[in-house]
Parts: structure tokens; sequence; C-alpha cells
């Protein structure tokens, strides 16, 4: 009872948020599904029932839905782009010796029929009347019986039987570390339409989007089998396996084979679970009384290190509710499964645990699954804010917990405790992985614009390094523009006022300029639209009338605000700062240091000169940018010591 009253009140919360904007409108559905899974032959039969609500003003004829399982098949357009693309996914290829060659051969081509995966869809009505469904590789394509009407409600049912593929990209049976279902993209999931239309992709192993809404979902499964995933679970104490209340025995029948889990996930855009055998479950109690559920093999090898998270993520959870925002369900699970680590509404599905992925996979619980970005076409606002903030709290680890770690020899406490010290001083050292993965693709050849469709970058290297680091190196440079409080504060206000819905690139940017005061779509255009650099140098020293007159020179493409320092003989030193014209307004400089504001650098000029407040000969150093929050390609030039 307690669960379906919690379930009431979080629908109504949310939507009260949907109906404080009227400009902004998305879709939305309920899910009914009744699943029966056989363990022995990893095949599964489905109904599905589905609300969909049309909140847009346009008349919808047909509708599509993602049959992800169809991927993983010889011949799907994923076997293909393993083939093609000049770097294929290390965990999807075989690698193979032809004379003294070696090739990588897709995995799909080794597959048995028991070993592939499929969903079939039969059955397919609206509100009862048969609609022509068909399937083309992983999408379902649907002429409807009755076009939708904007503003208005109709119900689809349909039958679906699938397989469960050998594991191979993030969902799949039997991984590398034996856990036995891992099921993610498992079902016939409706695809998201919104301003910009359908967004009907095939699956190619990249990234995904979904519809926001409620799922109940039952499974049925042998009775030996533990399960987590997505949701609240309704009938704990017909469940047991360490979910029913504290001294509740659990009784099955004599007879009993099997048993349906039921779930409710109230207001997300993708449902997952995962099934073992061999499943240890803890529950652990987080910040405003969310339980923190654990899954993992019951393997002493293992268990340790599951073990040794527990706390950790109370602990984490604690520091992001504060630095972004309340986690607002009341409950998420960490499970053992997948192939390395990827993000679920209320669950991940994690191989090891490494601690700087449980890091990234459980601020994706932000960036993603609370703030649900289309990954396909902002997957650097999906997974390069998962990055800043994963550095952000492994340094709030780092400062805090790791002298007493578990996880970390002597030896990495002492280099941490060395980084702490270099961080105090200089600032970027918390985000210098980030920096320094995306200052290396801009000096590749590989570089693509941000704009690019996820599915459509050339390399798997461009993709990555572009979603993660470049888009994490976005807010530090944003922090360097605007401050790093307001930056801050942007976060803040955009988990606010985005929340439970589909922001975009621009969305976060009005955020950000009605937070700073600042204009910044130039920012953004550059960086998102662009592959141009920032590269500033010294230029020229001149004396000037008790002062030196200093020119620094803008040899990249792309324009920034300007900090230079200038340090004297005498131990003192000032900070000048140049914004640049388009922002239309400068930042307030912080820390302690005396800081001289100039007029605004013209972005169409290459360069900028200004004077400093003692003589030439007083000078002992002068530096672009000290704090090395600005990404310059080329430092050599941005610091010039004077000769005695």
């Amino acid at each position: 009872m307690k669960k379906n009253l919690l379930f009431a009140a979080v629908l109504m919360s949310f939507g009260n948020l949907l109906a404080q904007s009227s400009a902004y409108w998305q879709q939305h559905v309920d899910y009914k599904m009744d699943v029966v899974m056989n363990v022995k032959n990893y095949q599964y039969t489905g109904k599905q029932e589905l609300v969909y609500t049309n909140n847009s003003s346009d008349t919808l004829k047909r509708v599509f839905y993602h049959l992800y399982n169809n991927a993983f098949q010889t011949g799907s357009e994923m076997d293909a782009r393993l083939q093609s693309i000049k770097d294929p996914d290390a965990r999807m290829v075989n690698k193979i010796k032809e004379g003294d060659t070696e090739i990588k051969v897709s995995r799909l081509k080794t597959l048995k029929p028991n070993e592939t995966g499929y969903l079939n869809i039969s059955n397919f009505k609206q509100d009862g009347i048969v609609a022509n469904a068909k399937t083309v590789g992983t999408i379902l394509e649907v002429s409807l019986a009755t076009p939708i009407l904007p503003h208005s409600k109709t119900t689809f049912t349909l039958d679906f039987d699938g397989q469960v593929p050998i594991q191979i990209r993030r969902s799949g049976r039997n991984n590398v570390e034996g856990v036995e279902l891992s099921m993610a993209q498992w079902y016939p999931k409706i695809a998201e339409f919104d301003f910009e239309g359908w967004h009907a992709d095939p699956y190619i192993a990249r990234e995904f989007h979904g519809v926001w809404g409620n799922f109940d979902v039952k499974i049925t499964i042998d009775k030996d089998y533990v399960l987590g995933g997505s949701g609240y679970l309704q009938n704990p104490n017909e469940i047991g396996h360490g979910y029913q209340d504290a001294g509740v025995p659990v009784v099955y029948p004599k007879k009993t084979q099997t048993l349906t889990w039921h779930f409710l996930a109230p207001m997300v855009h993708d449902f997952t679970w995962a099934a073992d055998r061999n499943y240890t479950h803890d529950i652990v109690k987080g910040p405003n009384r969310v339980d923190l559920h654990f899954l993992y093999k019951n393997d002493p090898k293992i268990a340790e290190n599951w073990k040794k998270i527990e706390p950790l993520m109370v602990r984490v959870m604690d520091f992001y509710n504060q630095k972004i925002g309340d986690y607002p369900y009341k409950q998420y699970s960490f499970i053992q499964g997948g192939d390395g680590g990827m993000e679920y509404a209320m669950a991940t599905l994690i191989k090891g645990p490494g601690l700087g992925t449980v890091f990234h996979e459980w601020m994706h619980s932000w960036y993603q699954h609370i703030l649900g970005t289309n990954e396909s076409l902002f997957a650097w606002m999906d997974e390069g804010y998962t990055s800043f903030a994963e550095a952000e709290v492994s340094n709030y680890y780092n400062l805090n917990f790791a002298s007493a770690s578990p996880f970390l020899s002597l030896k990495e406490k002492a280099q941490i405790a060395l980084n702490n010290e270099k961080s105090k001083t200089l600032l970027p050292a918390v985000q210098a992985g980030n920096y320094m993965g995306y200052l290396t693709l801009a000096k590749s050849a590989f570089e693509e614009p941000l704009t690019t469709h996820a599915d459509h970058f050339n390399t798997n290297y461009a993709y990555s390094s572009a979603a993660y680091t470049k888009g994490a190196t976005f807010l530090g440079v944003l922090g360097y523009i605007i401050g790093d409080s307001l930056r801050d504060k942007t976060l803040l206000n955009y988990y606010n006022t985005w929340k439970f819905k589909h922001p975009n690139a621009n969305d976060f940017i009005r955020v950000a300029e009605k937070t700073s005061g600042i204009q910044l779509q130039w920012f953004k255009e550059y960086w998102m639209n662009s592959t141009k650099t920032v590269d500033y140098g010294l230029n020229d020293i001149q004396v000037g009338n008790n002062s030196a007159i200093i020119s620094i020179q803008r040899l990249g493409k792309m324009p920034m605000p300007i900090e230079v320092l200038i340090t004297y003989k005498d131990g003192t030193s000032e900070l000048h700062y140049i914004p640049l014209d388009l922002m239309l307004a400068g930042k307030s400089v912080e820390g302690t240091i005396n800081t001289i504001q100039h007029a605004a650098w013209q972005w169409v000029a290459p360069s900028y000169t200004f004077e400093t407040t003692k003589p030439l000969a007083a000078l002992k150093s002068i530096e672009i940018d000290p704090s090395f929050r600005m990404p310059d390609i080329n430092r050599s030039n941005n610091k010039l010591e004077i000769p005695n």
C-alpha cells in the first residue's frame, strides 16, 4: 500500500511539473506488460498494452517501435557497421589470423540460431482494430487504423516473442562474468516523436531515446532466480529473495515452479532488468530514505569489492543531491551484468565493479534518466556532463575518503594526496583528464562537430572523445567564461527547470544565460557546430609611459575572453581580464588576486593590446590563462619569463 501511495504522489508531482510550461510539450506513454521467461532456451513471450498520449499539435498517421533485439543477427545494420567502421568496438569483434595478417570479424557472424537475438510482433491492434505493422530490421513501422488527433489518446496492444542473444553489447545472456540475463532493450519500445518529428533510428549499438511515461511490468520466471532493475517491486512478500519486509517469512507452495515479479516504474523513459540464480542482494539506506539495492554474483572473489562500494555510494549520493539536485525516486539498483557499465532508469548494469565506472553510471541518474536528452543528437550532453560530474565526485571522494579507501594501494593514496595539494593552486586539476582527452582529439585528424549524429561518426574514437571528453570540457570552459560559482548555479537551475523533460543544447544555454547575465550562443555555436580551436599567444611587449604595453594574438579560430597574469619582481601580481564582445557583459573574476578589467576584445580583431600598472623593468613574468581552464591547443607561447 505504501508503494502504491508513493506511486500516485510521484505521478501527481510530475504532472504538475509538465503543466508549468504551455510552450513546451512532450508525448506520454503508459505501458503494461506481462512477460514469461523460459530460462531453459532463453526465449520469452509477452503481451503489451500501451496508452499513447499525443500532446503535439500534429495528427499522427503512423507510429514506430524499436525492436533492438533484431540487431543481434548476421546481416543486421549493426553487423554491417562493425565491418565498415575503421575501429570497431573490441567487445563486438573476434580477432583471427589470416596468414600473417590479423583481422577483426564481427561476433554476430559466429552466432548459432539459438544464440541470436530477435523480437517478433504479432496481433497489433489500435483500440481493438487491427493495424498494419511491418518489421524493417530493428524498427516496427505501423500504419494506423485511425489517425491520432492532437491532444488525444489511443491504446495499442500487441503480442511479442523474443530470444535473448549471447551477450555481445549491453544486453544479452551469459556475460563474461557469468550473469545469466541482462535484459536491456528487450521489449517493443515506442519511438519518440517531438518537435523534430520521429526519432526511429535503426540500432547499431550506440545511444537511446525514449518517451517519458509509466511502466507496469510483470515478469514470470523460474522461482530460483533473483531479479533487479527499474521500478518498485509491488509484491515483495510473495517474492522473498531479500525484498520482503524484515521478519516476514516467505512460504512457496510446493508445486510452484515460477514466480511473477510485479514492478511499477513511474515517470521513466525505459525499463530494464537482470536476473541470475546466484545473485546476492543487499539493501542500503541512502540519503532521503532512498533504498540502494546491490545485486551481484555470490562469488567470494568479487563479493568483497561489491560490499566496499555500498557505503561509498551513500556518500556520493549525498554530495550530488547537494551539487545538482535531489534524486527524485526512492530506489536505485547497482546490478552486476552487461559488458562494462550502462545506465538505465533507476538502475545500472555494471561489471567489476571499478570505482570510476560506478561513479560514472550513478551520475547518469541525473544526466539522462532525469534530464532526458536525446542521446543520439546530444550524446555530449549525456556522456559529457556525466563525465564532468564523475570527475567532480572523484575529486570529492579523493579529498575526503581516499586515505581510508579499501580500493586503493598506499602508492595510489600518496599520489592522490600529491594531486590534492596541486589542485589547491591549479584550478582545472579536477577536470585535467577530460581536458587532455579533448585536446588530443582537437589535435588529431579525426575530430567531427558535436552536431554529428552519434551513429554517424566516422570512427568510434571520434565519437567517444567528442561525447565524453569534449562534452565534459564544455562545462569546464563554461566555468572559465562565466565563473565556476555561476556555472554550478546554472547546473542546479538546469536540473530544476528541465528534469523529466527532453532538454537540448539551446535549452541549457538559455538557462546559463539567464543565470549569468552573459550571452553564450556564440560559445555553443563554436563548440557544438564547428571543430575550430582555441589558441592564443603573446605577440609583443613594448615600453610604455611607466608601464609595459603587452600585445596578445589570437592564433586559433575560436574566440575567448582572456585572463593574463602579470607577476612583478617585488612579489606582487595582477590579473588582467579582457571580456569578449560577443558576451555583451563581463564576469566577476573569482579569487583574491587584484583584477583589472579592460574593454571587450572585438572577436573580429586578431590582436589586443593593454598596459600594465608598473614599468617593463618591474615585470617578472606574463602568462595567458594561468588557471589552465581555457583549452588552448598550444600553450608554448602562453607564458614568458622576463630575464633579470
